[in-house]
């Protein structure tokens, strides 16, 4: 079974509710230590060049923005594959709940069922 057709068994509430928590977790995560000390490193080169070299507003500027820009990428990409991980995560455990949920429905109709045919049965028999 492809990964497209296992996706159109899902039931659309399921999906979206993965995809929500999934969504959630992976901005919760984006920052991580890595990205932390990396914009460390950015505020430290951007601190040295504006005080003890005679490099001009310009030069520490745009190694700010680039600095700021590559932690904003890194972010993202991060929040990307994070995505498709908790994504995949999300759905398998809503799937087994779901099929937990069900299995529990059937169980819980059919002992129902019996025991409505038992006290029909009790009934029929006094009457």
């Amino acid at each position: 079974m492809s990964e497209n057709e296992a996706t159109q068994q899902i039931s659309p509430e399921i999906e979206q509710t993965a995809a929500h928590i999934a969504r959630d977790r992976a901005r919760n995560a984006r920052w991580d230590l890595n990205i932390a000390v990396f914009l460390f490193a950015i505020l430290i080169l951007v601190i040295i060049l504006a005080t003890y070299t005679k490099a001009g507003l310009v030069v520490v500027a745009s190694v700010a923005a680039i600095g700021l820009a590559l932690v904003w990428l890194a972010g993202w990409r991060q929040e990307k594959q994070l995505y498709q991980r908790f994504y995949q995560g999300e759905i398998s455990r809503l799937e087994q709940e779901q099929k937990k949920t069900l299995k529990v429905v059937a169980k819980g109709t059919l002992e129902e069922t019996i025991e409505e045919k038992v006290q029909k049965a009790l009934r029929d028999r006094w009457k």
